[in-house]
């Protein structure tokens, strides 16, 4: 005997605006300061850190999306997994990653006014000077879409790895 599944989901809900449609300049623009930003960085690493602000910011949108890249890339669903509580997960990270993790939180969470010298330095000691500034300019850009994103309630769910530049 099967049993059908008759869950019920809440509906799925619609974008405000076709945002990159209405401002494609503003778009290309994105894809570009996005792709300047990776440059030089680990890619693994660069997911963890994307993914670790979209939850910070809400953004589902972007959640599903650099969760199914860093999955497709080879990261373990325990890693992706842990990030929302990486400060009690430290086990399942390296170091540098750790570091980058707390950089991400302080530049992405700005109510406390600064980036504190102590998470600055700590990555500092991990990162060259060139590294250290590609992976600001990837937390800042990842934070700019997350933007996007939760105004813009873009749809999360649909995405296929890869889809992105």
């Amino acid at each position: 005997m099967t049993t059908e599944d008759t869950t019920r989901y809440a509906p799925e809900h619609s974008p405000r605006l076709p945002w990159s449609e209405l401002v494609p300049d503003v778009y290309r623009a994105m894809v570009r300061l996005d792709t300047a930003a990776r440059k030089g960085l680990d890619p693994k690493l660069l997911e963890l850190v994307k993914i670790r602000a979209s939850q910070l910011n809400h953004c589902a949108f972007c959640l599903d999306m650099h969760s199914k890249d860093a999955l497709a890339q080879g990261e373990s669903v325990e890693r992706v997994v842990q990030l929302g509580a990486w400060e009690e997960s430290a086990h399942f990270y390296t170091e540098k990653e750790l570091a980058a993790l707390a950089l991400t939180e302080t530049v992405t969470v700005l109510t406390e006014g600064f980036v504190p010298d102590e998470v600055y330095e700590r990555a500092a000691k991990h990162f060259e000077e060139a590294e250290l500034a590609q992976l600001i300019a990837a937390i800042t850009v990842i934070n700019a879409w997350n933007r996007f994103g939760v105004t813009f309630r873009l749809v999360p769910g649909h995405y296929q790895p890869g889809q992105h530049g």
